[in-house]
């Protein structure tokens, strides 16, 4: 969806302007004014950079510490990203002044009940008319089947200003979405999916050709997952890759790391001063944070020889120190994080992604991962991996869905 950038959301930053007492949070604002007020002929700019620099102000005010200015900020950034309606975005914040409340706004909902009760009576005249027998729980069931249909309105191109619900669409999707979220099938938002292909011709005609539509839909999502973890494999063999391309081949692809984790957490700093490479979401609810570093183009050694025996080297450990700073941290400020973003780390966990058995060519690959592993048995709420185990305990765990198919 576009940005929104209007005068709603200039006059909220105001009156967040007015809330800060610091000159780094007033300066990363007024960049963002600068920016809205840039456009040509009078017009607000939008696009990713107004995101970019809203999300500057944020991170600034996370900084020094302003928590309230912090959630104005966000709200903001919900607004312009299409999250807050602007009916609801005015009256929070009372930016437009006509009385005790809002006038128009009050107009516009008391228009939209009474267009709404207007279709409750019309629909129900003519389904009584059809079913005059018709009991009131089947009135209700009838209504609410016409309830799931709404999701699917559609604006016909050959129609302006007409809008079509189309019947039955709403049973096909609750079927589909069953399917999306049944055995291994992985769908971020299964609702959502189902609603896209059920409004496909395409894609349904696809599915009715399958006995129950499971074979196509889990063959879909495990080339997905091939092709995805092809990529991050190229990523992790190359010599000139960096940790952020490493991030990028990572983000979107939670199922890589295990059954464990139900998604990746929206905000990647919660503490300030830290921001975690990539927030994973257990099945328990609780955060677990992946420390990013490099793997073929590690500069250093990832294990070294002592008393006859392969060790992690330093780059492993100051890996795990790093993570223990941040587990820390989050335990330091686990009230704040769960009230602000809901988010628990009180058994937060930490993976550190580190290095490839093909720095050490000489030393064999088995003899690298039983360095770790022992390194690992030490350790309680930290577990080191190289990228390229971790692809491989992916690829198995692929293989294995593919042979069940």
């Amino acid at each position: 969806m576009a940005t929104r950038s209007d005068m709603t959301l200039e006059r909220q930053l105001g009156e967040v302007a007015k809330e800060t007492a610091d000159e780094g949070v007033r300066a990363a604002l007024a960049a963002v004014f600068a920016y809205l007020r840039s456009g040509t002929g009078g017009r607000r700019r939008q696009g990713k950079e107004l995101v970019r620099l809203l999300e500057t102000a944020r991170a600034t005010a996370v900084d020094a510490g302003e928590w309230h200015v912090v959630r104005l900020v966000q709200d903001s950034l919900d607004y312009a990203e299409g999250r807050i309606l602007r009916q609801d975005f005015e009256e929070r914040y009372r930016l437009f002044r006509d009385g005790g409340r809002k006038e128009r706004h009050r107009d516009f909902v008391a228009g939209s009940l009474r267009a709404m009760y207007e279709w409750l009576v019309a629909e129900g005249d003519a389904y009584l008319r059809e079913h005059p027998g018709a009991s009131a729980a089947e009135a209700l069931e009838h209504f609410r089947a016409r309830r799931e249909d709404t999701a699917f309105l559609r604006a016909p191109e050959d129609r302006p200003g007409r809008y079509v619900i189309p019947r039955g669409t709403a049973e096909i999707s609750v079927w589909l979405e069953r399917l999306l979220r049944s055995g291994r099938i992985e769908v971020e938002d299964p609702a959502r999916e189902a609603r896209r292909i059920a409004a496909s011709p395409e894609a349904l005609a696809l599915l009715a050709a399958d006995t129950d539509g499971r074979l196509l839909l889990r063959a879909v999502e495990l080339r997905r997952r091939t092709e995805s973890l092809e990529a991050l494999r190229a990523v992790a063999e190359d010599p000139t890759a960096t940790e952020r391309d490493l991030q990028r081949a990572l983000e979107g692809s939670h199922w890589i790391f295990g059954g464990r984790f139900v998604g990746e957490a929206a905000r990647r700093r919660l503490v300030p001063g830290d921001e975690v490479d990539l927030p994973l979401i257990r099945g328990d609810g609780a955060l677990h944070i992946v420390e990013l570093k490099r793997a073929m183009s590690l500069p250093s050694p990832l294990i070294k020889r002592h008393r006859e025996a392969w060790v992690p080297a330093r780059a492993v450990h100051e890996a795990v120190g790093q993570a223990v700073n941040y587990l820390v941290g989050l335990d330091e400020h686990r009230a704040r994080i769960r009230a602000e973003f809901g988010v628990e780390t009180r058994r937060a966990g930490a993976l550190v992604l580190v290095g490839h058995p093909g720095l050490h060519p000489d030393v064999p690959e088995r003899e690298v991962d039983e360095a770790l592993r022992t390194f690992n048995s030490h350790l309680a709420r930290v577990e080191v991996l190289t990228y390229k185990e971790l692809l491989d305990n992916a690829e198995r765990s692929l293989a294995a869905d593919i042979e069940a198919v």
